[in-house]
């Protein structure tokens, strides 16, 4: 059986999926959804009702970073996993304080009663140290902390770039450009209509995709 991806194209956390599985070489049927309107198939199997969700003949893995590790577990050709322990540190800080500030900084409408400017001043203390910490990449050279925390600085990059850029964080700015102009970037980004029951395999990566 071929592993199937469950996705939505924009979502950080789908986005992270797609980035380790490209990177491992793995090939899976991709099932892009539209999340006002989950498919039956899909519902029926993932337990958060979230993407990305991956089924394999060993079960579904429905977190993003689980999706990650099985991927780059089986084949790691970028020895991505091969990071200090402080990767972990680095993820775990953007999945639960950034990621907190980033929902209430870019959809500050569905929170009424939170203080945005606060939020955008956390979410910015984050950044100002890891730009601190990059050079070139997180590490030095390309691990799986860089590629779990590129979609979520992403998304908080575009609620207002311009002001993004007039942050004091040149090495972070360099970082996230050089991954928006990356192959890698464009091999995950491609565009797809929303799976309907009986169609055709959709096989992710395309196989001219960059590796």
């Amino acid at each position: 059986m071929t592993p199937i991806l469950w996705s939505f194209r924009r979502c950080p956390y789908a986005i992270r999926a797609r980035l380790a599985l490209a990177a491992s070489g793995l090939r899976v049927e991709l099932r892009e959804i539209v999340l006002r309107d989950k498919p039956a198939e899909f519902l029926s199997v993932s337990p958060s009702a979230t993407v990305p969700c991956l089924v394999t003949t060993d079960g579904v893995i429905d977190e993003s970073l689980d999706i990650m590790r099985w991927a780059l577990g089986q084949q790691d050709p970028q020895n991505w996993l091969d990071m200090p322990a402080s990767g972990w540190d680095w993820i775990a800080r953007n999945d639960g304080p950034f990621k907190h500030a980033l929902d209430r900084c870019k959809y500050a409408t569905r929170y009424p009663q939170e203080d945005r400017s606060q939020h955008l001043a956390d979410a910015a203390a984050y950044l100002t140290a890891l730009d601190a910490q990059i050079e070139a990449w997180i590490f030095g050279r390309p691990t799986l902390a860089d590629y779990a925390l590129l979609p979520f600085v992403r998304q908080f990059a575009f609620i207002d770039k311009h002001w993004f850029d007039a942050q004091p964080w040149p090495a972070l700015q360099d970082w996230l450009a050089r991954f928006l102009g990356s192959g890698e970037f464009a091999a995950v980004m491609g565009k797809y209509s929303p799976w309907v029951t009986g169609q055709d395999m959709r096989i992710f990566p395309p196989k001219d995709s960059p590796r």
